[in-house]
């Protein structure tokens, strides 16, 4: 889901991701400043945006001069609201942090040596808040060569447009009527705050910020190139369509192009023309973009026009201090064009477009169904369905208004003809799953339960609060995408803006555990709950492949994870409750669904091909059996922005998965489509929530939202074949062979029914069976599963699977031995055998997850095999999650630990073994440092020991 209206949330989390001795760096900085009134050699004013620091004169993180000696000061004021600071790196000066627009702070030095400016806040000088200060010697000025207008029969051309008029051009369209403005600045179409900064009378603009709407082209006369150089000045949109072309007047072809920055200032842009010496040219300034916002609640660009002046030939390559460069420039696309908009349920049917073979039916629509925030599939494959009148703003307690509807298609049409009411006044639900005797609700502040009659489809019992102490914070980032995952646990997910302490009801914060971001599961039997994997941002869609590894969708960030046991994820915002992590695992596609390097939000409803846009909900790894095997274990999400059904392929790679993208599935063509979460059926046909609304984006404010309307659609290929059955009725050996299904739905069901049913030696012996005789790993790794549920496996024939010839299986074996935090001493042993022995990078990804969940004295002989395995170096993901389980044990024996990470071939283990001896800042810390800084320095020098030498002073001098 989109996060544009996270301005103030988002301000509150950068603020606490300031270092915590930001109030001490302030200081330090205010004792090294002077007053305002004392002399400065050299006196620098930036703007400071997410894009950049920006000089007077349009440049982006300029390079800032003094000569040695020089007192300096660097001036910076915010040009929008958002936290930025100034920060000198070798100097380590740091300015106040910065928040409201126009509010200005600066940093006061003298100049000794060259150093990096940027903005300490976490991720802005990736997102491109850097530049460079030089101390130079002599005279620091910013003069040029002077610059020869191009002439056309003995006659001076007007490319500087001082005439006041368009001679030597021609224009179509209605953007360069009247393109022509002088004496004011910024101008009558500009906004009031914008400089142009222009030379002479005149410049034009294609329509500012006031006419953006308009477009057209301005073609000068051909001339002919009598300099190897040429510069203009240029400034406006950072937009495709908006943008000067130099073209060659015998081929039309463009020779260069440049378009603006996204800022009003005039920049110079130079153009070699060297090659084209004698030959005529023209300049062609285009302006195809209106900017219109085809999204009912994003606003219109007013950047959809060019500014443009002043074009001369030059002898030598003119040099310009805010000289602006096509690489400097991020582009955006153009908005991608929006078919539809506020369609009824039939049409939106019909305005979608699908592969061949499939067809797409409207199943229910308003006012049958409203707001269908989650659903799920029971056992006779029926639809239970949330609708969700209560959000944004939850209910005081017990006057919620929320309701689970049951749905049915009783005659395979894809039409819902069937409906029930099974509960209604709830607060705030967000997830929901049936099975194990009744409902599971995500319900913040509580997860819930529903004792059910399923025979009468009604309550058989109160509401049970499971848990609570579920945040709030942000309404759309709670508890959500319901799942039973095939070990019997009940998955969910959850997201970075709220925060949740949870526990049992009425347990001290010693019991209850906090989370903000990740995967969380819950034992329906057991009542045990547990954070499964830390970070992402908001996912929204969790699923599972024929290999039991959890897949989830998020946004803002890239989209897709695998999600580990114990791993800990990139996260939007905040950071990860063990400061002593570091680093975290990163994406695992290869790419992203938006255009551009400006960030998401800038993406969205330009990025059409590739994909949409940044915001994504709803996850299905496709496990039905009647679609083609093409689309078998592929990862299925709705790009809301985009309006299309994005299809990912995960691909084996080391110990985890590489994700590509694959031709889009589904374009819904309407701006108003929302699907939350689409699964299969008994049928292996698809149904999809749809929370139709023309707000895209979450809003705490209730009336942005529609609250009458809303979708289900159900999608299907000409192989399904309609499917009436009840799960319930089935004998324990029926179930036990529907573990052999070709679709998915039938084993997890089937599962979940055993489950519930309990031990069954019958059953036991019967899956045994599938697990040593079945040759396809997928189904033995479904009897385990059952077995697991079932409590059918001890743990000595768990052992023994440790041995089994499947790196599947024996990676399962592990993670159930490991169940329960606790393994006997020859689970242990085999543990640490399969470490120094095993050739599968994915055993030993699940070794290192069993590890995290014993008590670190336990962990020594695994770890210390593991990090030694250098098959592993540029593993995606077990540097990293080596490091989580072996961080704690630096607190129990740091000499032990450090020879440790001293074998490792991990690239990562020393260093951050070092960071974590260092963060001890006991005496013997301090000695065990210095004894392997001495150790250090007297061996051969290589780069990788320089770096350790360079880790340790620093850590040594804190």
């Amino acid at each position: 889901m989109c996060k544009l209206h996270l301005l103030t949330p988002l301000l509150f989390a950068l603020l606490l991701l300031l270092p915590r001795d930001s109030a001490a760096q302030a200081s330090k900085t205010k004792s090294k400043a002077v007053q305002d009134t004392a002399r400065f050699d050299r006196d620098y004013k930036l703007e400071a945006t997410m894009l950049g620091y920006f000089s007077k004169d349009g440049a982006r993180n300029p390079t800032l001069k003094a000569n040695k000696g020089d007192r300096v000061r660097i001036t910076i004021t915010n040009g929008e609201v958002m936290t930025h600071d100034i920060t000198l790196e070798k100097l380590k000066l740091k300015s106040k942090t910065i928040l409201e627009k126009g509010s200005s702070t600066s940093i006061v030095f003298t100049a000794d040596q060259n150093d990096t400016y940027f903005c300490s806040v976490p991720g802005h000088r990736a997102a491109g808040m850097v530049g460079n200060f030089e101390v130079v010697e002599g005279s620091i000025s910013d003069a040029t060569v002077a610059g020869q207008i191009p002439t056309k029969d003995g006659q001076p051309l007007n490319l500087n447009f001082e005439t006041g008029t368009l001679k030597d051009w021609a224009a179509t369209g209605d953007a360069f009527t009247n393109p022509l403005f002088a004496q004011d600045d910024p101008s009558p179409v500009h906004e009031k705050d914008m400089h142009i900064g222009f030379d002479g009378k005149y410049f034009l603009s294609s329509g500012g910020t006031t006419h953006y709407k308009q477009t057209g082209t301005l073609t000068s006369v051909p001339f002919k190139v009598t300099q190897p150089f040429a510069a203009f000045k240029v400034s406006g949109g950072a937009l495709q369509d908006t943008r000067v072309e130099i073209v060659q007047a015998g081929t039309n072809k463009v020779i260069y192009h440049i378009t603006g920055q996204g800022r009003a200032t005039l920049q110079p842009a130079v153009v070699e023309l060297q090659p084209y010496l004698n030959q005529e040219i023209f300049i062609r300034i285009i302006d195809n973009e209106t900017g219109i916002s085809q999204i009912p609640y994003i606003p219109n660009d007013k950047w959809a026009h060019i500014n443009f002046d002043d074009f001369q030939f030059y002898a030598t390559r003119p040099t310009f201090p805010n000289e602006l460069k096509q690489k400097d420039i991020i582009i955006l696309p153009p908005l991608d064009p929006v078919l539809n908009a506020g369609l009824s349920g039939v049409e939106a049917a019909k305005a979608m477009t699908l592969p061949k073979g499939f067809k797409i039916t409207l199943a229910a629509a308003e006012p049958e169904i409203i707001k269908p925030i989650a659903f799920t599939i029971d056992a006779r494959s029926r639809l239970w369905v949330v609708e969700s009148h209560t959000y944004p703003v939850p209910a005081p307690e017990g006057q919620g208004r929320d309701r689970i509807l049951i749905f049915e298609d009783t005659n395979g049409d894809g039409t819902l003809d069937k409906k029930k009411v099974f509960a209604e006044g709830l607060n705030l639900v967000s997830g929901i799953e049936v099975g194990m005797g009744g409902v599971w609700l995500g319900a913040a502040p509580y997860l819930l339960f529903i004792p059910a009659d399923f025979k009468n489809d009604k309550p058989s019992g109160p509401i049970q609060k499971l848990l609570d102490g579920w945040g709030t914070h942000d309404t759309h980032e709670t508890l959500n995408s319901l799942r039973w995952g095939p070990d019997g646990w009940l998955y969910g997910n959850h997201g970075v803006f709220t925060h949740s302490n949870v526990g049992k009801p009425g347990a001290p914060d010693s019991e209850r555990t906090k989370l903000n971001a990740g995967v969380w599961r819950y034992h329906p039997t057991t009542r045990q709950f547990e954070v499964f994997a830390e970070g992402t941002s908001n996912p929204w869609g969790l699923d599972f492949n024929d290999y039991g590894h959890a897949f989830i969708t998020a946004c803002v960030i890239p989209h897709m994870y695998h999600m580990i046991q114990g791993g800990r994820y990139q996260r939007q915002a905040g950071n990860h409750f063990n400061p002593y992590t570091y680093d975290d695992i990163k994406t695992h596609a290869d790419h992203v669904h938006w255009v551009g390097e400006r960030g998401p939000h800038a993406g969205n409803f330009r990025s059409a091909s590739a994909g949409g846009g940044h915001a994504h909900s709803g996850a299905m790894i496709y496990l039905g059996n009647s679609w083609p095997q093409e689309y078998r274990n592929e990862v299925f999400m709705n790009n809301i922005n985009g309006a299309k059904l994005n299809q990912d392929h995960p691909n084996r790679a080391g110990s985890g998965y590489m994700v590509t993208h694959k031709p889009d599935f589904l374009s819904m063509n309407d701006s108003w489509s929302q699907w939350l979460n689409m699964k299969y059926d008994a049928s292996g046909s698809v149904w999809a929530i749809d929370w139709y609304d023309k707000n895209q984006c979450h809003s705490a404010n209730p009336d942005v939202h529609n609250k009458t309307m809303g979708r289900i659609f159900k999608i299907t290929h000409e192989n399904d074949k309609w499917a009436q059955v009840d799960l319930l009725k089935a004998s324990d050996k029926e179930l036990v062979a529907y573990q052999l299904s070709g679709n998915e739905w039938y084993v997890r069901q089937a599962r979940t029914i055993l489950q519930e049913r309990g031990p069954n030696k019958k059953v036991h012996k019967a899956l045994k069976e599938i697990l040593a005789k079945n040759p396809d790993a997928t189904r033995k790794l479904r009897a385990l599963w059952a077995l697991h549920v079932t409590k059918g496996l001890t743990e000595n024939e768990l052992e023994d699977l440790l041995g089994h010839e499947n790196e599947y299986v024996r990676s399962w074996a592990i993670q159930l031995l490991a169940e329960d935090k606790a393994v006997s001493g020859e689970t242990l042993k085999r543990f640490a055998a399969l470490a120094q022995n095993d050739n599968s990078a994915l055993v030993r990804l699940y070794l290192t997850s069993a590890m995290m969940r014993l008590e670190p004295s336990q962990r020594w002989e695994v770890l210390d095999a593991l990090v030694q395995k250098s098959a592993d170096k540029d593993d995606h993901n077990l540097p990293l999650m080596v490091w989580y389980a072996s961080e704690p044990l630096a607190a129990i024996d740091m000499k032990r630990a450090l020879e440790m990470a001293q074998k490792s071939k991990l690239p990562k283990q020393l260093p951050y073994t070092i960071q974590r001896i260092a963060a001890i800042g006991t005496d013997d810390a301090k000695k065990l440092l210095k004894d392997l800084n001495d150790r250090v320095g007297k061996l051969e020098h290589s780069h990788e020991n320089h770096e350790i030498q360079l880790l340790l002073a620093k850590a040594l001098e804190e």
